[in-house]
This record gives structure tokens, C-alpha cells and sequence, in this order.
């Protein structure tokens, strides 16, 4: 018979507390995560047998033109949306935590779109950017621009559409900046406000410094979750035209369920991981902008 102090018994009844959560951790986590390692250095199609070939589908991506194409075009819009969707949310939640009339409204209004499903909206999105009847090629033609950019369907303008749609869902965003605005300590305010600051120089010089431990989180939650953009592409282009909007995860949907090649997809979502982990491990290394209250 075994006797376990009480500490072991303590220990044990923890493990058992949390072992569904482990084994959800191996089953759904980790198993399918070194299951897709070992497919990404074989050949197969779902169909026959996997055959081991080792690092042959990641030589053969250093070689594949549309993968190059889908990184460059994944990078762009990155470096389009990012940018633009961390100012307008940072706006928005800067205006939306003043005390204006109709504010609860404003900011319910503006976090719809998170909630409304991404296929409809992205098809709305395709009808307003119609070059003929489109709603933005008519509003462009009361400055004057007639015809308008075929948005679209051009290789050039394709790539801004998407960005242009990303700002319709800075409404997760705007409620991160709006809970760190509220946690800005009021008497900073009055200590700046006593020193003759303006109201620009209190942003610049209090609230911006106080929430940079939001800026940077939404920062890297910005980045990993555009270079896993893949509904607006194969909702609103399908990857055209001329593979101008052929995105990385997009480019990794068509190996692996279009044309069955799992094992050269499954290389390709561990290609993504790598970059997004050497991204992301930069990043963290270059944070010393970030203030943390408390840190040397």
C-alpha cells in the first residue's frame, strides 16, 4: 500500500483538478501541433500513405515563386494595416473616454462590426467598392475623381481595398485602449494641467507614456493577427488579381485542401509559426519603450 504525505495528496489533487485541461492541452494543443511537424517533412495528399522526405517541401519553398509572392503581399498588408488600425482605434478610444453626449451609444456603435459576421461584411465591402455602382467610387466623384480606381480588380489597388476594410473593425482594439485610458491616473492630468499643459501635451507627455503597455500588446496581437489574414482575401478577391492579394494563409488553404498537398502546407504553417516567433522574440527585445510601473 502506498502512503503519500500530505503534501503528495495535495499535489495529486491539483493534477486531477486540472487534467482536463491538460488532456485538452496534449490532444487538441500539442499532439496535433507535432503530428503537422512530422507531415511537413513528408509527401501527402490525403489519399495514399505519407511518404517521408525530409526537408524536400521547404527546399522546394525557397524555390516557389507564389510563396515569395504571398509573403511579399502578406508583409505590405501588415505594414498597411497595423499602422492605420492602432491610430484610428487609439483616436477613437482617446474621443470615446471623454464625457460627450451619447458616448455609450458611440462606443457600441463603433464594436458592432467586431460582432457582425466577417462573410456578410466583407461582402458589403465588395458591392461599395464596385467601380461602376460602387458607394466609394460615387463619393470619390464629388472631388472630382471620375472614374475611379477599380479597386478590386486592379493588381495596384487591390492590396489598399483590404487595408481600407480593416479600419471598419478597430472595435476589439478601441475597447483595449479604452480600459487603459481608464486606468491613467487622474492626477497626472491635474499635475500637467497645473504646469500649463495643453490638452495635446497631456496625450503626448502623460496618457501616451502611461498606456505604451497597451500600445505594444496591440501591437503584437496586430501583427500576428494580420499575417493570419484569410477571410477578407478569399471573400473579396479570392487571391487576384494577378495573385495581388494572395495572402500567406490563403496561399496555405490552397496547398493544403485545394490541391492536397498537406504535407507542403503543413511546412508552410511551420514556416509562419518561425517568422512570427522570431517577430514577436524582436519585438519583446526591443520593448524597452514599454513602461511598467515598478520596473528599473
Amino acid at each position: 500500500m502506498i502512503h503519500l504525505s500530505r503534501k503528495q495528496i495535495g499535489y495529486l489533487r491539483g493534477y486531477l483538478f486540472i487534467s482536463p485541461w491538460l488532456l485538452g492541452l496534449v490532444l487538441l494543443y500539442l499532439g496535433p501541433m507535432l503530428l503537422s511537424l512530422y507531415m511537413s517533412a513528408t509527401n501527402w495528399d490525403l489519399f495514399t500513405a505519407p511518404r517521408f522526405i525530409g526537408l524536400e517541401n521547404y527546399r522546394r519553398m525557397m524555390q516557389d515563386g507564389l510563396f515569395w509572392k504571398s509573403l511579399f503581399n502578406t508583409v505590405i498588408y501588415v505594414g498597411g494595416r497595423v499602422p492605420l488600425v492602432l491610430i484610428l482605434a487609439l483616436v477613437v478610444a482617446i474621443l470615446l473616454n471623454q464625457n460627450i453626449p451619447g458616448r455609450n451609444f458611440l462606443r457600441t456603435a463603433y464594436y458592432l462590426p467586431v460582432v457582425t459576421p466577417q462573410v456578410a461584411m466583407f461582402l458589403l465591402w465588395v458591392w461599395m467598392f464596385e467601380p461602376n455602382v460602387g458607394l466609394i467610387n460615387y463619393v470619390l466623384s464629388w472631388v472630382g475623381i471620375s472614374p475611379g480606381p477599380q479597386w478590386l480588380g486592379h493588381p495596384f489597388w487591390a492590396k489598399p481595398a483590404l487595408i481600407i476594410v480593416s479600419a471598419w473593425g478597430i472595435g476589439s482594439i478601441m475597447v483595449i485602449f479604452l480600459a487603459g485610458l481608464q486606468g491613467v491616473p487622474q492626477q497626472l492630468y491635474e499635475a500637467a494641467e497645473l504646469d500649463g499643459a495643453s490638452a495635446w501635451h497631456k496625450v503626448l507627455y502623460v496618457t501616451l507614456p502611461m498606456i505604451t503597455p497597451v500600445i505594444f500588446f496591440n501591437l503584437i496581437m496586430g501583427i500576428i493577427g494580420s499575417f493570419q489574414v484569410f477571410a477578407k482575401a478569399i471573400v473579396m478577391t479570392g487571391g487576384g488579381p494577378a495573385n495581388a492579394t494572395l495572402m500567406y494563409v490563403l496561399y496555405l488553404y490552397n496547398q493544403a485542401f485545394l490541391w492536397f498537398r498537406m504535407g507542403y502546407g503543413a511546412a508552410l504553417a511551420w514556416v509562419l509559426f518561425a517568422i512570427l516567433f522570431v517577430f514577436t522574440y524582436i519585438m519583446f527585445k526591443r520593448s524597452a519603450w514599454v513602461y511598467y510601473e515598478g520596473r528599473k
